[in-house]
């Protein structure tokens, strides 16, 4: 078992308490270090202020074993963390000749030459190790002192999350504060809300109690993930592993895949097995669809294509849906959705498409199809299907369930061509 260790976040920049952005960079720490077996204690949010984040740091450094810190370490006015910091520890900062050179070879590929302001990232805490930065030009640091550790990464996600995977939590193994392997097994789910999730699942957990802790999640398009880890009593992986094969099989087609698998790569690993491909016809989604698929890598090899067909006069035009479809049914109807399918399957070449269509809101609809009326089309070999379905929630959140929801009609449908094999097969093949 790793050493318990207290660990607090900091997350440094005005625009989190102007609303202006998100705190991203907190979701993403808290659910790597979840998997690794640990857990944050406490996040602040502050302000672009030397004072300020000098004396909350001090709080902060006083009652955590390990600090981490988000933000503020670029070349701008703003950018504090640094100075604010290594005056609070009384710690020189010393310019560093490696991380010079880094930011000289990262702006040479633009060719650009740094000015003072960009070459004052090169200044690092006396005593702290360097966390390179091939992304970009501030690096990381990390600081051991006092039994203590801090680390400070970038705030450009890009950065920071690359090395937190593979500088950061490795040296948390290293120190046998994080565990090597993942803490606990999940188990993604699509097609059941987390109230049907937990009673379906309740006579597989409820005769272990102590044994295991279970956890739920639901994401804010519907997916819900069931954790299992080893509960006070304990229990080894190999026991943690036939519960989730026993909670698999009772969730049936509901079950995505184990981690954090998405519907897109479980339709791309199906579609490359039996070597065919797909096509996107999308009118309220507006790329969301195709985006799904050009995520995943590799998705050249069965993504043909998508329309984004907005208007009317594309779908007829780039689609060949009839005007007559449109005139009698509306585009939001079972009708344009199937055309827009074929369409796209006949147009783009592929075995199968995928159609949304849909009133997202806030206007638009009436009183027979309100706003988060969605309709899908899908068009195969073996025929075109329809499918109405609603949603509430607002105009985002709307489309993002209805691509949602596209995906796991064709991930079941997939299924019901005989693909049962051989999409079991490749998604254990990636756990």
């Amino acid at each position: 078992m790793p050493i318990k260790k207290r660990l607090e976040i900091l997350s440094l920049g005005d625009e989190f308490l102007l609303g202006l952005r998100d705190n991203a960079h907190l979701s993403y720490i808290g659910r790597e270090l979840a998997r690794k077996g640990l857990s944050i204690a406490r996040d602040q949010e502050l302000r672009d202020n030397v004072e300020e984040i000098r004396h909350h740091f001090l709080e902060t450094w006083g009652r955590a074993d390990i600090v981490i810190t988000v933000g503020g370490l670029g070349p701008t006015a703003d950018d504090l963390t640094r100075v604010a910091i290594s005056d609070a520890l009384g710690l020189r900062l010393i310019p560093n000749a490696s991380v010079e050179a880094s930011i000289r070879m990262c702006l040479a590929k633009v060719g650009r030459v740094p000015n003072q302001a960009q070459l004052s990232q090169s200044l690092v805490p006396e005593g702290a190790e360097i966390l390179p930065n091939p992304l970009g030009t501030a690096p990381g640091i990390w600081l051991e002192k006092d039994g203590r550790i801090l680390v400070m990464l970038p705030g450009a996600a890009n950065e920071m999350r690359p090395m937190f995977i593979e500088q950061v939590l490795p040296r948390l193994e290293a120190r046998d504060i994080a565990l090597i392997n993942d803490a606990f097994l999940q188990l993604r789910t699509c097609g059941i809300t987390e109230s049907e999730a937990s009673l379906l699942l309740a006579p597989v957990f409820s005769p272990l109690k102590s044994r295991i802790n279970v956890g739920f999640g639901c994401s804010a398009t519907g997916l819900v993930d069931v954790r299992i880890g080893a509960g006070d009593d304990g229990v080894g992986w190999e026991d943690i592993e036939k519960v989730g094969n026993t909670c698999r099989e009772l969730l049936g087609s509901n079950f995505l895949g184990y981690g954090d698998v998405t519907l897109a790569e479980i339709i791309i690993r199906h579609l490359r097995a039996q070597e065919m491909t797909v096509a996107v016809a999308e009118s309220c989604t507006g790329g969301l669809l195709s985006s799904a698929f050009t995520d995943i890598p590799g998705a050249s090899k069965v993504f043909r294509g998508g329309v984004v067909c907005y208007n009317n006069d594309i779908k007829m035009d780039l689609l060949d849906v009839p005007e007559s479809i449109l005139l009698q049914h509306g585009a939001v109807s079972a009708e344009a959705a199937a055309a827009m399918a074929t369409g796209a399957q006949e147009r783009l070449d592929s075995d199968f498409a995928i159609s949304v269509t849909g009133y997202a809101g806030p206007e638009g609809g009436g009183v027979s199809s309100p706003v988060g009326t969605i309709y899908l089309g899908f068009a195969s070999p073996q025929g075109v299907w329809s499918r109405k379905v609603f949603l509430d929630g607002t105009r985002m959140n709307i489309r993002e369930r209805s691509v949602v929801m596209a995906l796991d009609w064709i991930r079941r449908k997939l299924k019901q061509f005989g693909a049962d094999a051989e999409i079991a097969h490749t998604v254990s093949q990636a756990d």
